[in-house]
């Protein structure tokens, strides 16, 4: 069975979620030039009661120059980048909330002029981010000061896809040759080239999130199969592999809690799969009919995911996936086992003589009452252990 879906029409290039205080989210929409309505960057607010975005962007930005490429969000959710086919990146800081949002543009400076960027990243601590251009120049910056951290021209062939590690410590990159490397996020030495065979070609990289399992999830094309592969971060050694969507993917995801990975083939399917045992819990097939996925990313707080392709749009889908327990719902389990065995005890303890069954002799007291237990609450006796009798 097969999620809800929505449509944002429209030749959309990419697309992300932005993080919002009290899971008030937004969708970012990047939309290419077409007919007589210029290029530009579209904020959607999101409904989690019907997993589907507003019908009416909150706000708009115009792109003069070229059509949006690559959206990527600081963790904050106060600020995102937007990369351009022109080569320039526009820095856009949100203000404001719900229906009324402001957006400011200004220009990321350092990367005027430099190319096309095809992949943006940010660290989850926010003090790092990071461009990979067509050209393969690899350049990092302190955040928001925009000091330049690495500006390595030779990281690779072309970029293919970057991502952080969760502490914020590595960045990992692959290339458009098959190849991946490593880099320390606080100076930028490179760390270590990934293993492959000779007829292996790394393609999307994204690190765990759930905090207990360091790993590094690729996918890997292996001459007409494609695997999802596992490096282990603590020794950078491959440990595994898997056939999860049996086709070339071009987008990967995974969870904001680490629990499950997403998956987007070139021709529009989407599974979704549980981390911890490796297995697909959801399939979207032929989710943008024929078309490549361009964007895919988990909602920060549903099991949702937007997608985006040139030919369908934006599409939000609510995932056929068993539902989270709530924090509320965790205290109130462990309040009803509390009172159910409160209950049982009093029930016990007054109905039944089991404890108290034992031959008793012809002067020896019978079973004591709950009082003689626990004492009266109306004496100001201290020594309630006289009931039984126990000089002090």
């Amino acid at each position: 069975m097969e999620g809800s879906s929505t449509r944002s029409e429209g030749s959309v290039t990419c697309g992300t979620w932005i993080r919002r205080p009290e899971n008030a989210h937004l969708a970012v929409v990047g939309k290419a030039r077409h007919g007589d309505q210029p290029s530009m960057l579209e904020i959607f607010s999101f409904d989690p009661k019907t997993s589907s975005l507003f019908p009416f962007p909150s706000a708009m930005y115009v792109i003069e120059e070229g059509e949006p490429v690559s959206i990527v969000v600081h963790p904050s959710g106060d600020d995102f980048v937007c990369s351009t086919t022109v080569g320039a990146c526009k820095w856009i800081e949100l203000r404001g909330h719900g229906d009324n949002i402001e957006l400011l543009a200004k220009d990321v400076v350092p990367l005027q002029g430099a190319g096309l960027q095809k992949c943006l990243a940010f660290s989850f601590d926010g003090s790092r981010f990071a461009s990979g251009g067509v050209d393969g120049n690899l350049r990092v910056f302190e955040w928001p000061s925009l000091n330049i951290i690495l500006d390595e021209p030779r990281a690779h062939k072309s970029f293919q896809d970057m991502d952080f590690s969760l502490d914020s410590e590595f960045l990992a990159t692959t290339s458009s040759d098959g190849s991946g490397r490593i880099w320390k996020a606080d100076d930028g030495v490179p760390v270590t080239s990934l293993m492959r065979n000779s007829d292996e070609k790394i393609e999307l990289c994204r690190f765990s999130k759930d905090g207990t399992k360091p790993f590094l999830f690729c996918t890997v094309q292996k001459g007409n199969k494609a695997l999802t592969a596992v490096w282990d971060i603590s020794t950078w050694e491959r440990i595994g592999h898997k056939r999860l969507l049996r086709k070339p993917a071009s987008k990967m995801s995974v969870s904001l809690d680490g629990k499950y990975l997403a998956l987007g083939s070139k021709d529009g399917d989407v599974c979704v799969v549980e981390v911890k045992k490796m297995v697909i819990s959801h399939w979207s097939k032929k989710l943008h009919l024929g078309s490549c996925i361009a964007s895919l990313e988990f909602c920060p707080s549903e099991r949702v995911v937007l997608t985006t392709s040139k030919e369908w749009g934006a599409m939000v889908t609510k995932l056929t996936v068993p539902a989270d327990w709530k924090d509320w719902q965790i205290y109130l389990l462990l309040l009803g086992l509390f009172l159910a065995s409160a209950v049982a005890f009093y029930v016990v303890f007054e109905k039944s003589d089991w404890f108290w069954n034992f031959p008793i002799g012809r002067d020896q007291p019978a079973r004591p009452n709950l009082e003689s237990l626990i004492g009266d609450p109306q004496s100001d006796d201290q020594n309630i252990w006289g009931a039984f009798g126990v000089g002090m």
